[in-house]
Formats: C-alpha cells, structure tokens, sequence
C-alpha cells in the first residue's frame, strides 16, 4: 500500500426515497447484507434532524450506504432529485463469477432494459443497474490484458490528461 493514500472506501452516502426498497434492491436482488442500520436523531445545520442510515456491505469492509429523512423539508434539502446520467454512477469491481451471478439475479428479479444493459468497454466488461431511486451501479469485471497494462497506464496517465487537454481527443484505448 502506498503512504499516506487512503486504505479503501468505507462507504458512499446517498439519499434514498424509500429505503425499504432500497433495502429490498441491495440485499434481495444484489445480495449486498445489510450490516448496520443507525436510527438517529442530531442537532445538524442549525436544526434537529431525524434519520435512518443504512449501511449494505462489500467484501472488502465498506459499503454503500443511504440515508432517509423523517422531514419531508429535509429530505428535498439534502436529497434533491439529480437528472438521471449513465456519466453518474458507482463502479464496483467484482470478478468473472460474481459478475455472472449479478446478472443472473437482476435478471431473476425481472429488471431488464433500459434499467439494465452490458458495456463492452474492451479494457472491462461492465453490467449496470439502476437502483430504485435512479442511480446507476456498474459491476465492471477487467480484462486481464488491462490488468498487465496497469503500470504502464498508471505512468503515462498526466502525460495522457496533458495530451487530452490541449486538444489532442485521439483514443487511447488500445482495445477497441
């Protein structure tokens, strides 16, 4: 591990409309555990405020989790309704099988296009779901040729940004 960089994620945060069917969603259909729930009731900017927050775990000990506000004025403020985006979404890494089983069971749980689709990426074959409050996760299984190229990659990416910004827009992904 690199000093002084960040261990992993210990979680995202989100809003959710609903979290009994975001609970349903991550821990039925995905299979991600409810690990903890947090009822909570806090003096937080300027007033008091009356949440739930669910935590749904990964393997490696983070998670995502989402929030829920009692306050119908609270949950506009802190959970305004963004425009749905493919360019807006969480990518979870998971390997060949998992990806397989992750499609089976969005698929045993009847969502299917435009609420699921497969990108072909070259460098990673991704699987993307949208929850039901509209957020996009992408389950991205990579190539083994990208995971050989990852040094390589890493040092040519300023060099590429620099590139990109001046104008230079040729591809560089080297698989499609």
């Amino acid at each position: 591990m690199e000093e002084n960089l960040p261990h992993r994620l210990h979680h995202t945060a989100f809003v959710t409309r609903d979290m009994e069917a975001t609970r349903a969603f991550y821990e039925d259909v995905l299979g991600l555990p409810l690990v903890q729930t947090w009822a909570e009731r806090d003096e937080l900017f300027g007033r008091e405020r009356i949440y739930c927050h669910c935590f749904f775990g990964l393997a490696d000990g983070s998670a995502l989790a989402f929030f829920q506000f009692v306050d119908p004025d609270d949950q506009a403020l802190f959970g305004p309704d963004l425009p749905p985006s493919p360019f807006r979404h969480i990518a979870l890494k998971v390997d060949r099988n998992t990806q397989a089983a992750l499609e089976e069971r969005i698929a045993r749980a009847g969502i299917t296009a435009p609420d699921t689709y497969v990108l072909e990426h070259g460098y990673c074959r991704s699987v993307y779901v949208t929850d039901p409050n509209g957020m996009i996760l992408e389950f991205t299984y990579d190539a083994p040729e990208a995971i050989a190229m990852a040094a390589e990659l890493r040092s040519n990416a300023h060099k590429t940004l620099r590139n990109w910004l001046v104008g230079d827009h040729r591809s560089t992904n080297v698989f499609r």
